[in-house]
C-alpha cells in the first residue's frame, strides 16, 4: 500500500497516563481509526515485552519494539532479538551488588530486582509489577538472562560506568536514574529494522514520545511528535508539539497530521 504509514508510540507519558495508568479513551478511538485506514501501529518502548500493561495490549498494535530496540515483534512473530550472554548478565548483577546500586534487569520473560532494595521508587515498581502479575524474580536467579537494565543510585558510580561503557550506552534519565542499553540499539535502530522489514521509507514514519529515551527516534524520523507534557528538550526537536496526554493529545495530533 503506497500511502501506508508506520506509527511508533512510546508508552509512559505518551499513550499511558502516568497519573491514571490508563490510555485516554480519545487515544483508543483514534488508534482504532488509524488501523481502519490501513496504517500500522507499533509500540516503541524502553520496557521489555514482559512488563507491558494489558491496557497497551488491548490497543492491539501490529507490533512491538521493546527494550530500546533489543526485541521486536510483528503480529506476535519475533523479527529481532539481541540477547546478552549469560556470563555478562551475571557480571553486571555482581557489579550492581558491589557498587550498591538498585536495578531492574529486564528480559522478554522476567524482570529481576536486587534482593534488598534501598530506593523507595524501585520498591514501588516492584510492587506494581508483582500486583500486575508480571514475572518478577531476583537477580540471584541462576537462570538470570536480560536484554537491558535500568539503575538508580545516590552516590558516585564512575567505576561501574567505566566497566559497562565498552558494550553499553547510558541514557541519563535523571541525576539518579540511568537506562542502560547494549551498544548499537535504540528506539531509532528498532524503527530502521521495521522499515527495512517492510521495504518502507522513513518519510512514511511518525513517532510519538515525551522523554529523554525517545530522543533517538525523535531525531531519526522527520515526523516526530512530542506531547505537551513532555520535556522541553524533546519539544525543541519536534516536528509537531501536540496537546498533553490528559488533553487528548494523541487524537489531536493524528487529526492535525491527517492520519485520521
Amino acid at each position: 500500500m503506497e500511502d501506508r504509514k508506520l506509527l511508533f508510540f512510546d508508552i509512559d507519558g505518551t499513550l499511558l497516563s502516568e497519573k491514571t495508568h490508563t490510555v485516554p479513551q480519545s487515544a483508543k478511538e483514534a488508534l482504532k481509526k488509524v488501523k481502519e485506514k490501513g496504517h500500522l501501529i507499533f509500540i516503541n518502548t524502553g520496557r521489555p515485552i514482559s512488563t507491558i500493561d494489558q491496557e497497551i495490549h488491548n490497543l492491539q498494535p501490529d507490533g512491538y519494539i521493546c527494550g530500546c530496540g533489543t526485541y521486536i515483534t510483528y503480529h506476535n512473530q519475533v523479527i529481532y532479538h539481541h540477547q546478552l550472554s549469560q556470563e555478562r548478565c551475571r557480571e553486571i548483577a555482581s557489579l550492581i551488588k558491589k557498587y550498591e546500586i538498585d536495578a531492574v534487569l529486564e528480559s522478554k520473560d522476567h524482570v529481576y530486582f536486587n534482593t534488598n532494595i534501598k530506593n523507595k521508587f524501585v520498591q514501588k515498581i516492584k510492587e506494581r509489577y508483582t500486583n500486575n502479575g508480571f514475572n518478577v524474580s531476583t537477580s540471584e536467579n541462576p537462570n538470570l538472562f536480560f536484554d537491558k537494565f535500568t539503575i538508580w543510585f545516590d552516590h558516585n558510580i564512575q567505576e561501574f560506568r567505566n566497566n559497562i561503557s565498552q558494550d553499553f550506552d547510558v541514557i541519563e534519565r535523571s541525576e539518579e536514574m540511568w537506562e542502560i542499553v547494549p551498544k548499537n540499539h535504540s528506539k531509532a535502530t528498532g524503527i530502521q529494522t521495521v522499515v527495512d522489514d517492510f521495504h518502507s521509507d522513513l518519510d512514511h514514519c511518525y513517532v510519538f514520545g515525551d522523554s529523554f529515551n525517545d530522543e533517538s527516534m525523535l531525531r531519526y524520523v522527520k515526523h516526530s511528535i512530542v506531547m505537551a507534557n513532555g520535556v522541553q528538550v524533546m519539544k525543541d526537536i519536534a516536528y509537531f508539539v501536540t496537546k498533553g496526554i490528559e488533553d487528548n493529545g494523541i487524537a489531536y495530533a493524528l487529526e492535525k497530521l491527517n492520519l485520521i
